[in-house]
This record gives structure tokens, C-alpha cells and sequence, in this order.
């Protein structure tokens, strides 16, 4: 399968190529920059110039393609240029699958868990509200099954491996500016995980075996608590294992508060049984003793 994907030198969109390439499918990537081109064509991509701002190309790109992945999209956790992001997003988004209409090809999109269903086990069955997250790309998915696109969506949790810049590095970097690694209140909110490899493998199978209209969670660990990630960094970098309150989070942890606070567990139940999907990396509290994490703190 000729497929198109966009996030190809992004931490998961990287694992999502190896896992293609390697699956003997042929992968045109986007790349916006010559440094992206050169790591692109190392791996073994064809490569397509652009970016997501670049509407007219992604659909030239999306209608020559047997099936579209989607994972690009510049995250941060500052809430303005999160929400900008998610601007670009929708409407890169709706180029693509306006591209696609009709053709009963694959699109696969990427969405996540965090805040699906506070406080108890989420599901595939949950929805998304519209609205709800300013990534449009559930609600959009949607709309495009009903236009005769194949679309399906595979939610992440945090996300971890040798390259993760976004989630254990942060936290061992805190612990060691503060001098204490810490989790809030009681520490047993959890948070759900997967190795990006696994994610990777996720991606590839729903591409091969998808129903239209479904939603995937790439979930390997159902939620491990935040006290056990705390000690876990802590015993690392040896430092105390503290409590904070929850009103000193944001104080503590910055724009990662509201991840760490949050009891946000999830289920893959469903997508292991749809797919034959098991997940057979190393888990969150093992990497975090791999050397390449703390190279990267």
C-alpha cells in the first residue's frame, strides 16, 4: 500500500514509518524542512514538501495515496498555541478528507485519552463531545465516514521510548530543579501508557484490518499511578519522594500539572480484540531506568 503520512520525524510518526516500511508498504512522508527531507530518506520514505499549512498539497499528496496517517501536530502545552495548533490541524485535516471523499480509502487520525472519562476506566465506546478538546480530529473523522472516507481514530495515552521528549524527561527535569520528586495529594490518579513501538504497531494494523468508523486506544497499561512514577524518578535521580497539595501543583509542576493531578485511566480491551493487537514492549515504570531517558532530561 502506497500510503501517505504526515509526523514522519515525530516521535511516534517515526515509529509509525519504521513499522510500515518494515511491513513491506511504501510511504510517501511530509517533510517541511531539507532536515526532515535528509532523515526521511535515511529511513527509507519517498518525500512530499510541505506542511500543514500547505492545504492544496496535503490534498494533492492525500489523493494519490491508498490510505493517510495522520500524526503531526505541534504539541504544547501552553494553551494558546495549543489551541493555534489545533487550528492548523482542522484545517489540514479538512483538506485531506475533503481530498479523500468518496474513495473508501483509509484515513487514520490521531487523537488522545487525557480527560475522555475522568475518574473511571475509559473505552472506544466513549465519544468525544464537539467541542470538548480544541483537536477537532474525532468530530472531523466523523464527518468524513459519512462522505465515504475509511476513517479511523487511535487514541494515545502518554507515550513513552528511547526518543520520548514530551512526557519523562519534563518530570525528571522538575524533580531535579526542585530537588524532590513529587505526586499530588495521595498519588493514586493514574495514568495510562504505551511504548511507541507498540503505537507504532497499532497504527499499522488498523491501516491493514480497520472497520470503517472506529476508534482505537493504544493502551498498554490500563494506569499507572502517579506515586509509583514519582518514586520510580526519584529512586533514579536520588531524591526524596514527596506529597504536594493540589492547590501547589501548577506552582510545582507548570504546565504539566494538570497531567499529573489528573485520574485518567483507559482500556484497550476492544482494540486488542479487533486488531490481535498485544502489546510486548517494556512498560513506563522500566523505561524510565533506560539511559536514553535520562540522556534526554
Amino acid at each position: 500500500m502506497r500510503v501517505f503520512l504526515t509526523g514522519g520525524t515525530g516521535f511516534v510518526g517515526s515509529a509509525v514509518l519504521r513499522e510500515l516500511l518494515e511491513a513491506g508498504h511504501q510511504v510517501l512522508a511530509l517533510a517541511r524542512s531539507d532536515a526532515a527531507a535528509e532523515r526521511l530518506v535515511a529511513a527509507g520514505a519517498q518525500i512530499h514538501r510541505g506542511s500543514l499549512e500547505d492545504v492544496a498539497s496535503l490534498a494533492r499528496a492525500a489523493r494519490d495515496a491508498d490510505g493517510v496517517i495522520h500524526t503531526a501536530f505541534e504539541l504544547d502545552l501552553d494553551l494558546a498555541k495549543f489551541v493555534a495548533a489545533a487550528g492548523v490541524e482542522r484545517h489540514a485535516l479538512e483538506a485531506i478528507g475533503s481530498a479523500m471523499e468518496g474513495s473508501g480509502r483509509p484515513l487514520l487520525v490521531t487523537s488522545g485519552v487525557l480527560f475522555l472519562a475522568p475518574g473511571r476506566v475509559a473505552t472506544e465506546d466513549d465519544t468525544r463531545l464537539p467541542g470538548a478538546s480544541p483537536r477537532a480530529t474525532e468530530t472531523l473523522a466523523a464527518s468524513f465516514a459519512l462522505r465515504g472516507v475509511h476513517t479511523a481514530v487511535v487514541r494515545l495515552p502518554v507515550v513513552h521510548g528511547a526518543d520520548d521528549r514530551n512526557f519523562l524527561p519534563p518530570l525528571i527535569a522538575i524533580a531535579r530543579a526542585k530537588g524532590v520528586s513529587a505526586y499530588v495529594g495521595e498519588g493514586l490518579n493514574r495514568c495510562p501508557a504505551v511504548h511507541q513501538r507498540d503505537a507504532a504497531r497499532l497504527y499499522r494494523l488498523a491501516l491493514e484490518k480497520s472497520a470503517p468508523a472506529t476508534r482505537y486506544h493504544a493502551i498498554a497499561e490500563e494506569g499507572v499511578t502517579a506515586r509509583h512514577i514519582a518514586e520510580a524518578i526519584g529512586r533514579g535521580l536520588d531524591v526524596p519522594v514527596v506529597s504536594i497539595p493540589p492547590a501547589a501543583a501548577m506552582d510545582h509542576f507548570g504546565l504539566m500539572a494538570a497531567l499529573m493531578a489528573a485520574d485518567n485511566p483507559a482500556s484497550s480491551t476492544r482494540t486488542r480484540e479487533r486488531l490481535e493487537w498485544q502489546p510486548r514492549e517494556v512498560d513506563l515504570l522500566t523505561d524510565i531506568g533506560h539511559p536514553s531517558t535520562w540522556r534526554s532530561a
